[in-house]
């Protein structure tokens, strides 16, 4: 399945300011502002979002021109590729977000460990 669209919530966010930040918005094209169902939680200096019914998390959709290769170097990013040993802190999946245009699916990268311990995020935004 792909999909040439991408949901950030965290670190990759625009208004971040961080080195991958900047490098996607340079190969990526901004949609617009998004959020998603679920939870969002500090793990340092960086956030977790954990899909669930309960709750929203806010942040920013892209276009993918490339798609393939900007994910590729996006699961290296969260070392979420095949190499990385198991278990991986991320994986990538699709979840449904919600834009000024109306709903669409979205790759995005999910916490796969337990958040047990872990600040949830008021608000859902990591940047706000």
């Amino acid at each position: 399945m792909t999909s040439d669209l991408l949901f950030v919530y965290g670190t990759l966010r625009p208004g971040f300011g961080g080195e991958r930040a900047a490098w996607l918005a340079s190969v990526a094209r901004p949609v617009d502002a998004a959020m998603a169902r679920g939870a969002l939680y500090r793990v340092d200096y960086y956030p977790a979002f954990v899909p669930q019914a309960d709750g929203l998390v806010v942040g920013d959709l892209f276009h993918l021109p490339n798609a393939t290769a900007i994910l590729a170097t996006l699961d290296e990013y969260e070392e979420c590729a095949a190499h990385f040993p198991a278990p991986h802190e991320y994986r990538r999946e699709r979840v449904r977000v919600q834009t000024t245009g109306g709903g669409v699916d979205a790759w995005t990268y999910v916490y796969a460990r337990d958040v047990a311990g872990l600040e949830r995020i008021a608000g859902g935004d990591f940047l706000g």
